[in-house]
């Protein structure tokens, strides 16, 4: 994707969140978890959901279309390459947002206290945040 056509997609995207992006957004913004987050942000051939650069952490709310090998195959190659580039991605289910808002907000404060503690840690392989009842993997 050109430079110009990414922002442009950026900047639309910015402009029509889906509901469980516009709300994770409203925790994210202006530094409530301890961390600037930008959103929709052009990083390479790909645009990420929610990026903090000084963390080199990637978060990527997961919908249903997200559910297909197509889908999943996308995804690992796009970790892969985030991982390659330093950038640690976490990706949250939409449905989680929805329905366990408050535990997802917890746990991206630990992961981003994690990150804030030792920056330079990254990790290849996404973390999903838990849903109710799980543990961090």
């Amino acid at each position: 994707m050109a430079d110009a056509e990414a922002h442009q997609r950026a900047r639309h995207m910015r402009q029509t969140l889906t509901p469980p992006e516009a709300r994770l957004w409203a925790a994210l913004r202006r530094q409530q978890l301890g961390a600037k987050f930008r959103r929709q942000h052009p990083i390479g051939p790909y645009i990420i959901d929610f990026f903090c650069a000084s963390l080199r952490l990637a978060i990527e709310v997961d919908g249903t279309s997200h559910g297909s090998e197509e889908a999943a195959a996308h995804d690992a190659r796009r970790t892969h390459w985030l991982g390659s580039q330093g950038i640690e991605v976490i990706r949250i289910a939409a449905i989680d947002v929805r329905m366990n808002f408050s535990g997802v907000v917890d746990g991206l404060r630990g992961v981003i206290g994690d990150r804030t503690a030792a920056p330079s840690v990254t990790a290849q392989a996404p973390r999903h945040l838990p849903t109710r009842g799980e543990e961090m993997r």
